[in-house]
């Protein structure tokens, strides 16, 4: 289904990844603009060569704290006009508890769910002003189910479902809406590494039998972007093949 987002800026985080790249797909498709930002240089300029000079490329490091906030910085002043943020950035160092060192912890909590908290408090108030806009925050079906050697992992997006229900309580009456997309396991660069036993022992999880695609997860952020989702918010949607039903 089509949606006429004609002219809407939406700016995506972790934009060159599996999901990243197909919601960028699905809102320019839309008539969007895109305002993309990725950790890789190179991968910048792929994006480039992709979508064009008409839309907004910006290298950031979202495990570093002080660069985090100097480029927010000029996202904020270069785009006072953003209508929707996708939150779609992440990373995983995954480790048993006692294996775990602290730099494991640290940069997925970063990554994860600290860039969150700066990203929102940098592109929210001119949402404010212009009474307008929506947040989406990528989380994951083991938020809520947990997984062993994932607890920095688990933690960080566990935390983004109670922090983003948090803000949209706090917004709620500022027309701006904030959800959460929980994905359980999708077709990405990730899943390709595993063998055909560890996608038998996930695929024995899954009601449905099958992996979800990254066109899954831009499909429903795409509708909760659109008028249609208008009475949505402090909302998550799980997308897992029944892996998880709560």
């Amino acid at each position: 289904m089509n949606y006429n987002l004609q002219n809407k800026k939406v700016l995506i985080t972790g934009a060159s990844g599996g999901i990243g790249k197909s919601l960028c797909d699905k809102f320019v498709n839309n008539g969007c603009t895109l305002i993309c930002t990725s950790s890789n240089e190179i991968k910048i300029e792929e994006l480039k060569k992709i979508y064009g000079s008409n839309h907004f490329y910006y290298k950031i490091d979202l495990s570093n704290t002080s660069e985090t906030s100097k480029v927010l910085k000029k996202i904020s002043v270069d785009h006072n006009d953003i209508d929707i943020l996708i939150n779609n950035a992440g990373t995983t160092k995954d480790n048993l508890l006692l294996r775990m060192n602290s730099d494991q912890w640290q940069e997925v909590i970063n990554i994860n769910l600290n860039s969150n908290f700066y990203i929102i408090k940098s592109i929210l108030p001119s949402m404010i002003k212009n009474k307008k806009g929506c947040i989406i925050g990528i989380s994951s079906v083991v938020a809520l189910s947990g997984n062993p050697g994932q607890s920095n992992y688990t933690a960080s997006k566990g935390g983004l479902i109670s922090m983003y229900k948090s803000i949209a309580l706090e917004v709620a009456q500022r027309n701006i809406r904030i959800n959460i997309i929980a994905p359980g396991f999708i077709k990405t660069s990730m899943t390709k590494k595993l063998n055909e036993q560890q996608v038998e022992a996930i695929l024995n999880r899954i009601p449905m039998k099958k992996l979800g695609s990254v066109e899954d997860i831009s499909s429903l952020a795409l509708f909760l972007s659109t008028e249609n989702a208008q009475y949505i918010t402090g909302q998550t949607f799980h997308v897992n093949g029944g892996m998880l039903m709560v």
